[in-house]
């Protein structure tokens, strides 16, 4: 399977996972005032849609990732000589990931501390809602990777990633 078709289906998946939780969310959320519009508050929907919100953020920022949709400084990067533009990609990668791959080992060991807890609101582990964070720490590691050899590639040639303008340009 080429590195494409891999970061194709990586990208569909991101898409449509975060699409469901974006959804479910706002049903929750439509459920929660709807209800407490009729004077029939449920208990619940604002802690689980607190929960839904830290996951639709994680699992978003992995899929921003993987389009390369952070903000980042490709003026001042793209400005400078190979060497020095190959190093500042590098290290911002580096960081990058190392900051992902240390929140996923930590997201693992928050797990482990918050084992037998639960909501307070309804009976689901606070394990399964804190997993969020090691899955879209690894899932933005994934998506880091994946573009690594693109963005090595423009670095060393010197091109400059496709901006907003560039991409509105394109479309017109």
């Amino acid at each position: 399977m080429s590195l494409v078709k891999l970061r194709s289906g990586f990208e569909w998946l991101l898409e449509v996972i975060t699409m469901f939780l974006v959804v479910a969310l706002t049903v929750v959320v439509l459920l929660g005032v709807s209800f407490r519009y009729a004077g029939n508050s449920l208990g619940w929907y604002d802690e689980v849609a607190a929960v839904m919100l830290a996951w639709v953020t994680y699992y978003g920022a992995a899929l921003a990732a993987l389009k390369r949709a952070h903000i980042s400084v490709p003026g001042f990067v793209y400005s400078r000589p190979r060497a020095v533009r190959m190093v500042l990609v590098v290290l911002g990668e580096a960081i990058t990931i190392t900051f992902f791959v240390l929140l996923a080992i930590y997201g693992v060991h928050v797990i482990g501390v918050l084992g037998g807890s639960t909501l307070v609101s309804v009976p689901i582990p606070i394990a399964l809602t804190q997993s969020a964070i090691p899955i879209g720490a690894a899932l933005f590691v994934i998506a880091e990777l994946l573009n690594l050899p693109d963005i090595l590639r423009e670095a060393w040639d010197g091109r400059k990633p496709p901006s907003e303008q560039d991409i509105v340009e394109e479309m017109q």
